[in-house]
């Protein structure tokens, strides 16, 4: 059985790490480079830094806090936000990143995922999916809608068709956040995160909604999902990778490097 993958995520603004809930409400959580290096020597499998208001705010990513805190980090780091044309990943690459995550920019032009791939590789290219579950109808999970621009903007296409397009443009992982879930620390999206996983061939990082091992142990088996990521247990202190990993290891679910 494949080893499931525990990822710290950096959501940035004006090169701070924030955390709320719902895309709303942030507070202050560290330093980014402080924070990276921290989760790295905690065990996490891998570091997500998102640069949340970039593409709102209209600019490129901010380079020199991916330069911070790639330096000295020896294990995958992804870098999002901000990154709208192959000039722009380049940029991001060139500042240590190992892979980029395209939002907004890969809906408003998919060929851009494989432009990227082609130039960097399918599996450095991350298409991420800010997913919201629409209330009003009778199957949320097929008709939750994809959201843009740090959740603000509703595209109308449905989160699993766009996965679909994703995976057939060439992206290598798909990373699904639960707006509904996300800071609520009251667990993922198992039920969403399932249904993406099982469409697309590709991995799935879950996100959103993370609070204890429980919640890894149930996105990993009932959510199918190959990797999760989580922002604020880390941050403030509830749990170190490693001893999620090691939690989870003692409940046979595979993970890398547990002790």
């Amino acid at each position: 059985m494949l080893t499931r993958r525990v990822i710290a995520c950096l959501d940035c603004r004006d090169g701070r790490v924030v955390k709320g809930i719902q895309f709303l409400d942030l507070i202050d959580a560290g330093d980014p480079a402080e924070l990276a290096h921290r989760h790295a020597r905690d065990g996490a499998d891998e570091i997500v830094l998102l640069d949340i208001t970039a593409t709102h705010e209209g600019r490129t990513t901010l380079l020199e806090t991916v330069r911070r805190a790639a330096k000295n980090l020896f294990i995958p780091f992804t870098v999002g936000g901000g990154i709208r044309t192959a000039e722009d990943a380049a940029r991001v690459f060139d500042a240590g990143a190992d892979k980029i995550s395209l939002n907004s920019a890969a809906l408003a032009d998919p060929a851009l995922i494989g432009k990227i791939g082609a130039d960097f590789g399918a599996q450095a290219v991350v298409v991420a999916i800010d997913a919201r579950r629409n209330a009003g109808v009778a199957d949320t999970v097929k008709s939750a809608h994809v959201f843009t621009h740090g959740g603000r903007r509703d595209t109308g296409r449905t989160v699993i068709e766009w996965a679909r397009e994703a995976e057939s443009r060439g992206a290598g992982e798909i990373l699904l956040t639960s707006m509904d879930s996300d800071g609520t620390r009251s667990g993922f999206d198992c039920e969403l995160t399932a249904a993406v996983s099982t469409a697309v061939s590709i991995p799935v990082i879950a996100s959103g909604g993370a609070g204890s091992v429980a919640h890894f142990a149930q996105v990993f088996t009932a959510g199918c999902a190959d990797a999760a990521l989580a922002a604020s247990i880390f941050h403030f202190g509830i749990s170190s990778a490693r001893e999620l990993k090691q939690q989870l290891a003692s409940q046979q679910i595979p993970v890398r490097f547990p002790c």
